[in-house]
């Protein structure tokens, strides 16, 4: 019999055509059927009309939840009122004892205008959009649990799965940590994700073992002094001269302080002081952010950073106040997982449909989970083919080529089967 035989024996065949380039691997899912795409893409396109910033995801979660019933799922609401949990073939006895296989999607959107014109799904919502590409990330786990949940009825799943709907990625420290502390790593052997990246070209995935992206911590710094006359700066302290030397001192100091190689920056988004030309003020603010590519560079990043600003104010006689507020660590993607996502991607894709990553400077709390169990992000190419505009994220005209959503549930699927038939 014929390979092409075989295929068609087998349940599903039609519906999920296609065979896996990874020797040794069988069957994995192909393109989605016509129907399925047209509906993922509706579905993203709704959440896209309605965004919610995080922990207020309660119309995202509704969505999510009626759909995966509809599938004859069983999702539970995590315990902070939004985001959900759902597993998928767990009732076999051949589930018993597995480690869950876990793919993650983060559903919450970004305090900003959506300016995007000539689209009918742009936001519905003053000051509210998608743009980061959460309700892509969404829509692909929704359509790799579909076509899981069909995979399971018809004895073709053969690991149990895991979805992880997480509100609240865009909020410090992000919602995984309360994710993880209502159970959703319980019983997970490994854990996957996918980020929008308007640099790659939809269809496409970019990969990187290792660091992907960069931790980010918040820093809030008060300065005090006594104030006075600008007539006499040398009879007080002089705050504005304190808060601009913290701000330009202390990123040069941590600079001679820790391996050029960490990443380990200092950047100011505030600064303020003083509300009259003859007058030293008495008080000085400051914010910014921590970013630092190394993992272990990060833990001593608080340490470091409070002395050096110490250090700085104490020398122009300022007192110093530091709120440190730790974010997320860096994502740092597990070789295997890695590796796994890649024979994923070119069992349906080919392997010209990969291409290796940078390590971003921008924060994603999918590190959290990393912290407990081995996994890794994929960059999810969103970029129309052939555009050569300059795109990004966080930009109220953000949007994708939903090419991208089949591409990110063909990636999950093959994925969770390709580890199952390895594994078991």
């Amino acid at each position: 019999m014929s390979r092409e035989s075989e295929e068609a024996e087998r349940p599903g065949a039609d519906e999920l055509p296609g065979t896996s380039d990874v020797p040794g691997d069988d069957t994995v899912p192909g393109r989605l059927t016509e129907p399925l795409r047209s509906e993922l893409i509706a579905f993203r396109r709704d959440l896209h009309m309605h965004p919610e910033l995080g922990n207020q995801e309660f119309r995202t979660t509704a969505a999510i939840k009626a759909r995966l019933e509809a599938a004859g799922l069983q999702p539970r609401v995590l315990a902070m009122g939004t985001g959900l949990v759902c597993d998928i073939g767990t009732g076999s006895p051949e589930a018993q004892g597995r480690p869950l296989f876990a793919i993650r999607a983060d559903i919450d959107a970004l305090p900003i205008p959506d300016t995007k014109t000539g689209v009918p799904y742009r936001s519905t919502v003053p000051d509210r959009a998608h743009a980061c590409g959460h309700d892509v990330h969404t829509t692909a786990a929704l359509g790799a649990g579909i076509v899981l949940a069909d995979l399971d009825r018809r004895g073709l799943l053969t690991q149990p799965v895991r979805l992880i709907f997480q509100p609240a990625e865009e909020v410090l420290p992000g919602g995984a940590t309360d994710g993880i502390l209502d159970g959703v790593l319980d019983g997970v052997g490994m854990i996957i994700a996918v980020h929008c990246d308007p640099k790659v070209d939809a269809g496409r995935i970019g990969l990187r073992a290792g660091p992907i992206t960069s931790a980010c911590d918040r820093l809030e710094v008060t300065l005090d002094g006594p104030g006075g006359h600008t007539a006499r700066p040398h009879l007080t302290t002089d705050m504005v001269t304190a808060a601009a030397r913290v701000a330009t001192d202390v990123p040069a100091l941590l600079a001679r302080r820790v391996d050029a190689r960490s990443g380990l920056s200092v950047t100011w988004g505030r600064i303020e002081s003083g509300h009259a030309p003859n007058v030293i003020p008495q008080h000085a603010e400051l914010s910014g952010t921590v970013r630092c590519l190394d993992l272990e560079a990060w833990r001593e990043a608080p340490d470091l950073v409070h002395a050096a600003i110490d250090e700085i104010a104490t020398l122009h006689r300022a007192k110093s106040q530091i709120d440190y507020v730790r974010g997320v660590p860096p994502v740092v993607n597990d070789p295997g997982v890695t590796e796994l996502l890649r024979d994923a991607h070119a069992a349906r894709r080919g392997p010209y449909a990969i291409e290796d990553t940078e390590q971003s400077l921008g924060g994603e709390d999918f590190s959290w989970y990393l912290e407990h169990v081995p996994g890794a992000m994929a960059r999810l190419g969103v970029r129309p083919p052939g555009d050569t505009r300059t795109r990004d994220l966080h930009r109220g005209d953000f949007d994708v080529d939903e090419e991208a959503i089949t591409a990110g549930v063909e990636l999950f699927t093959a994925a969770a089967l390709i580890d199952g038939r390895r594994r078991y």
